[in-house]
């Protein structure tokens, strides 16, 4: 049944738009490529933001910082039931999810996928999100629309951190009903 469902589902929604598109009168194509442009613009505003965080999530995967700072939280990680293994992930998934994938999949290579840590590693990509890459899009984005820009962005990073944490310490507790 679930999967039934999830196969329906963007169809579903294409068919609700341009339904919602044709009662409303809307010229559906006309919005579509307005909103197709309006992408493109986005994309190359955020280009140099996302060349600038994939080139410092190289340098800090190559530099060993990343097991430097695990070796530093291991203990600490250790004692929550949290393998120091997924340290990296935990920190890399907050700047990139594609490289963060790229570290989920080193982790099932060398730990299995039905393992504890290959588990926990799973539900850690779904219950965490790329903090610094969401606010730097958001940010460029939105920089030079005087309707939607941020002017009050004070507890936006506290914000995602706390939900990390949680959706880190709540990926834990399933992993460990597992």
């Amino acid at each position: 049944m679930v999967s039934f469902l999830s196969n329906l589902m963007i169809p579903l929604i294409v068919f609700l738009i341009v339904g919602y598109g044709l009662v409303n009168r809307v010229n559906i194509f006309d919005a579509f490529v307005k909103g197709a442009a309006d992408g493109i613009r986005v994309v190359f505003g955020v280009l140099p933001t996302l060349i600038g965080l994939l080139l410092a999530i190289g340098l800090l995967r190559q530099s060993g910082f990343l097991e430097a700072v695990s070796g530093l939280l291991k203990p600490l990680a250790e004692m929550t039931g949290f393998p120091a293994a997924l340290l990296p992930l935990a920190m890399i998934k907050m700047i990139s999810s594609s490289a963060a994938t790229g570290l989920l999949t080193d982790i099932f290579k060398e730990y299995g996928t039905d393992s504890y840590t290959g588990y926990l590693a799973g539900l850690l990509m779904c219950c965490s999100e790329t903090i610094f890459y969401t606010i730097s899009v958001y940010f460029m984005a939105t920089k030079d629309d005087k309707h939607h820009a941020v002017t009050e962005g004070r507890w936006m990073l506290p914000g995602a951190l706390l939900s990390t944490l949680a959706g880190t310490v709540v990926s834990v507790v399933l992993a460990k009903m597992m």
